[in-house]
């Protein structure tokens, strides 16, 4: 059938994201091929020392992507999109959103980005002997909880980003089993530990708050599972001419890191992905339980209920997408009209032919703190060696490398727990343009990294097809052989293996960039 056809029929499969700088909605038909791609910029703010976003943005933002989509599709085919046949949200993971039993928003939504609760998730981790990081849901509630902030009594139910899109659309307070694993801890059997919630009861008991954790935690149900439908004010928020018909089922929400997954088809044991974006981290499908508790590592769990090594690090292509705003700035300044597609393609082109080590040249990109490396702030700074080669391809790779640098010092403890990867995958903006990110990923790891066609969809097509997986599954057709069998078996893709020269130069970076984060402590302290 054609894509015109898939349309006229409802054939469609509609994955929506909500990113750290973007919302993207992509539809596709049920061969997973792309129809149509929208999106809406947007970008969180930094009020009374809280980075957020406003719910008002987070709605408009989502049918502004979802309008794009139908203006394409207009475009295109001439035709409305009328019905749908599965959707799915996926949005940045953790976070802080709680609501009371009218589900009025208690305090503006807290985002993954701050670091505002490090004395709760050192009790936590300790009380749970888990690694539970500062992102998490249930360490910004026993932070609430610990400042004594008044909201706390009145809270009926928490839930993450992704949940409460879901809950628009569809009116149902459900996750799925990986965003799930970033609100509170999962046990064994996919659900959420009883003894760790019993521990968290009797630590707060005292308190007396009108509610037990196991009230405010929202339901989860695993990938394949339908979460719900499509409502009428779901529907009208999407479209709001009317034409879109309410009643589509739509697949458990999930967390960017859960649908980064099922877009680089690493859902199973010893596969693994990297997501770079504003946030970058890596996702490793684990065989079996790690050894000892790392507080760098967090365990969660893809869609499907397998255990991940999680390597979050919160400071990703920030510092190169303000370098490229500074470029495009020049640009103007000088009578040229920037165009920021051409100025990242430079960008990377250029640090390709930089010194393998960066010539000397150091930049440090923590526009927010970074529990990885114990900064709860973080103030971005370029700095030189006294013999340092400044050029313009040796600042671009700086830059590259040092996107990827805290990534690497977190995953040296999956190196000490001798977990072995057989596939890793990028995807995300760091593996839009030219081989540059992909070749110093390889390098910073070790190990090859291969890169699809649809590295730069990312997590909206993972949604999408988590969709049409709901939807189109066989009896006791598993998530990863749905992927194999039906979405990746002919999927282009690149391969490249770390070069000698490129892991000498990252090693080296890597030595300096450790003594650098002594730098970065002292103008955390002092600037």
């Amino acid at each position: 059938m054609s894509h015109k056809e898939y349309i006229e029929q409802g054939q469609l499969y509609l994955g929506i994201e909500l990113g750290s700088t973007r919302i993207k909605a992509v539809l596709i038909g049920p061969d997973h091929q792309l129809i149509a791609s929208g999106a809406h910029n947007w970008e969180n703010q930094f009020e009374n020392g809280v980075w957020t976003y406003d719910l008002q943005a987070v709605r408009e933002g989502v049918q502004a992507a979802y309008q794009d989509v139908l203006s394409q599709v207009k475009d295109a085919y001439n035709l409305p999109i009328r019905k749908l046949a599965g959707i799915g949200v996926s949005a940045m993971m953790h976070g802080y959103l709680v609501f009371d039993a009218q589900d009025k928003l208690l305090t503006p939504f807290r985002t993954w980005r701050n670091t505002m609760t490090s004395q709760a998730a050192e009790e936590l981790s300790e009380l749970f002997q888990f690694s539970i990081p500062q992102r998490w849901c249930i360490a910004h509630l026993y932070q609430a909880i610990l400042n004594d902030e008044a909201h706390v009594k009145d809270i009926r139910h928490m839930t993450t980003l992704a949940g409460y899109v879901h809950f628009l659309l569809s009116g149902e307070k459900v996750l799925g089993l990986g965003d799930a694993s970033g609100v509170f801890p999962l046990d064994d059997t996919g659900t959420y530990d009883r003894a760790r919630i019993a521990k968290f009861d009797a630590l707060i008991k005292d308190k007396g708050y009108p509610w037990a954790l196991s009230d405010l935690l929202p339901r989860h149900k695993t990938a394949g599972e339908e979460a719900g439908r499509l409502t009428e004010e779901g529907a009208r928020l999407l479209d709001p001419s009317g034409n879109l018909l309410p009643g589509a089922p739509i697949c458990p929400p999930e967390g960017d890191a859960g649908t980064g997954m099922v877009a680089t088809n690493a859902v199973v044991p010893g596969t693994g992905n990297v997501s770079a974006g504003t946030s970058i981290f890596a996702m490793i499908v684990l065989p079996h339980s790690l050894k000892k508790l790392h507080p760098e590592i967090d365990i969660v769990c893809t869609p499907d209920g397998s255990p991940v090594a999680m390597v979050h690090c919160n400071n990703g292509t920030t510092d190169l997408n303000t370098w490229i705003a500074l470029l495009a700035d020049f640009q103007q300044a000088i009578g040229q009209t920037p165009e920021r597609g051409t100025l990242y393609k430079a960008f990377f082109d250029a640090a390709l032919k930089g010194d393998t080590d960066a010539g000397g040249v150091l930049t440090c990109g923590y526009y927010s703190g970074e529990h990885i490396t114990g900064f709860e702030e973080g103030r971005p700074m370029l700095v030189q060696l006294p013999d340092s080669r400044l050029s313009f391809a040796n600042l671009a790779r700086s830059i590259l490398m040092t996107n990827l640098a805290t990534l690497k010092i977190g995953m040296e403890a999956l190196e000490e727990e001798q977990v072995q990867i057989t596939r890793i995958l990028g995807h995300g903006g760091l593996y839009k343009d030219n081989t540059a990110g992909q070749r110093l990923s390889a390098a910073a790891l070790k190990t090859p990294v291969s890169v699809m066609e649809t590295a730069n969809e990312g997590g909206a097509w993972g949604i999408a097809l988590l969709a049409a997986y709901m939807a189109q599954k066989q009896a006791g057709e598993s998530l990863g052989d749905y992927l194999d069998a039906r979405v990746f078996h002919q999927m282009k893709m690149k391969e490249i293996a770390p070069e000698d020269a490129d892991v000498r130069g990252f090693d080296t970076y890597m030595s300096r960039f450790k003594a650098l984060l002594q730098v970065e402590r002292y103008a955390v302290d002092h600037l």
